[in-house]
């Protein structure tokens, strides 16, 4: 894959890539310190992005997508992922962009699913010899009437 390729797509690993064209950026002026520069430039990175309609994601990973990150998604569906951590607009941009990667690279593949194990035989045995042990130290707690 080229450069150019790369800057064209959002890519999260061989099976997954998203086109830059999904995406919306808007922009806004960061809140926070930076002097009188933070009242006129607009480097807050917004980005938006229809998950529920992608065409880029496969069936499986949408669905994992929208479960996991439901909380996160609009009423249509839409992720927004504001980014305001550097004092640039290319960098707030690339932050957004790798939040966004990483979320799809935790759905990407799905969890295996467990298969219950059964307790080994020495472990048993462990606990009923633990059992049989704390049942004689309580019984040995016990108050005995000696008195005839």
């Amino acid at each position: 894959m080229n450069d150019a390729d790369s800057q064209q797509f959002l890519t999260v690993n061989d099976r997954v890539r998203v086109s830059m064209a999904e995406f919306q950026f808007t922009f806004a002026r960061s809140s926070g310190p930076g002097g009188q520069n933070v009242n006129k430039v607009n480097s807050k990175a917004v980005l938006r992005w229809s998950a529920a309609l992608s065409p880029s994601l496969a069936a499986d990973v949408r669905q994992r997508f929208l479960e996991k990150y439901a909380s996160r998604l609009t009423k249509s569906g839409d992720v927004v992922i504001a980014s305001e951590r550097y004092r640039d607009q290319p960098k707030n941009i690339a932050d957004c962009l790798e939040r966004l990667r990483e979320w799809l690279l935790s759905v990407a593949t799905p969890a295996k699913k467990r298969r219950p194990s059964k307790p080994t035989r020495g472990s048993r045995e462990r606990r009923l010899k633990t059992k049989k042990r704390e049942g004689d130290t309580k019984r040995g707690r016990q108050s005995r009437n000696w008195d005839p």
